[in-house]
């Protein structure tokens, strides 16, 4: 007789994260507007994979957001909101994309960012996304973090330098972009033991 195999649970990870300015906790409904003020910002959205959002665009991110507190297996996503002196400066995301097989955890996370503009030039992008790199490690079994970004989007690129990530690709026109171009997409990468060793 056959056993399906079936690839495990994974447990919520211990929240919230304090840092020394921050702290990082699940997305709750209230955050709607603060989340929903940046990301209908044009400038703000203009390199993410999103156009700058109306209430019903919002209100769709919220409900991932909202969902996204424990994930187990690819496509699915842990969203944290980042909150400085009790006000919301921006939100993160892990994403988990791959794993070697259906009954093993996932390998691989993607990681994301969308910071408040009147937040920014503070260190607050850096300090929350190298909390949430330390949690991908600590609490998750992944092999490999990743980000990909517009390479117009030089902020981005910077801060993925200063979380110790290689930037490892530049695909040409590989994007649909809303303006109905194509536009480039860089890669960046860290595997576990560079994370480990540094």
């Amino acid at each position: 007789m056959a056993t399906e195999l079936t690839a495990p649970v994974l447990p919520a990870p211990p929240l919230p994260v304090r840092t020394e300015r921050l702290v990082l906790r699940t997305v709750a409904p209230a955050d709607s507007a603060a989340i929903g003020g940046y990301c209908s910002d044009p400038e703000v959205t203009r390199y993410l994979p999103f156009p700058a959002l109306d209430a019903e665009g919002v209100a769709g991110r919220m409900e991932r957001l909202v969902a996204g507190t424990a994930p187990s297996g690819p496509g699915e996503i842990l969203a944290l909101a980042v909150v400085h002196d009790g006000v919301l400066v921006g939100d993160l995301m892990l994403r988990f994309t791959d794993r070697h097989g259906e009954s093993d955890p996932p390998g691989i996370g993607e990681l994301g960012w969308v910071f408040a503009p009147e937040h920014a030039g503070r260190g607050f992008a850096t300090e929350a996304a190298r909390a949430l790199v330390d949690l991908a490690f600590t609490h998750y079994p992944l092999h490999r973090l990743m980000a990909r970004l517009d390479p117009r989007n030089l902020a981005s690129a910077r801060l993925c330098e200063r979380l110790g990530m290689r930037h490892e690709a530049h695909t040409r026109e590989d994007y649909p972009d809303r303006d109905g171009t194509w536009s480039d997409t860089a890669v960046y990468g860290l595997l576990r033991r560079e994370w480990a060793g540094a």
